[in-house]
């Protein structure tokens, strides 16, 4: 997902749960619990999307700091442009996609094309 973020032109976030156990992220912008974080190229610096942890180097008010996230702690990842990414459960799983209202509806019922006259 963050490479094809990258790819796309697009700037990665990751949610982290701060409270969890392990989590080394600056105190001082944790709010309710949690942090938003920029992993873009840009942002970052020794980047390890790692099977266990992230870790990477940031600035936080010009001051550089070192970040390890257990990857339990990853609550999601979304581009900042357009919102989309995907949320993961406790168990670090992609969380079901919600159902939003655009989804087409069940098979069955009044199958009839139905075509409207405009003028």
């Amino acid at each position: 997902m963050h490479e094809w973020m990258i790819d796309n032109g697009f700037t990665p976030h990751l949610v982290v749960d701060a409270t969890r156990e392990g989590v080394r992220v600056p105190e001082g912008h944790v709010k309710d619990g949690k942090i938003v974080l920029n992993v873009s190229p840009t942002a970052t610096r020794a980047l390890v999307l790692g099977n266990d942890h992230v870790t990477f180097e940031a600035r936080f008010g010009g001051v550089p700091r070192e970040l390890f996230i257990p990857v339990g702690a990853v609550l999601g990842i979304y581009a900042r442009e357009t919102g989309q990414g995907m949320i993961f459960g406790e168990d670090g799983t992609p969380s079901p996609p919600q159902d939003d209202g655009s989804a087409p509806p069940p098979a069955g019922g009044d199958r009839r094309a139905k075509l409207k006259i405009v003028k």
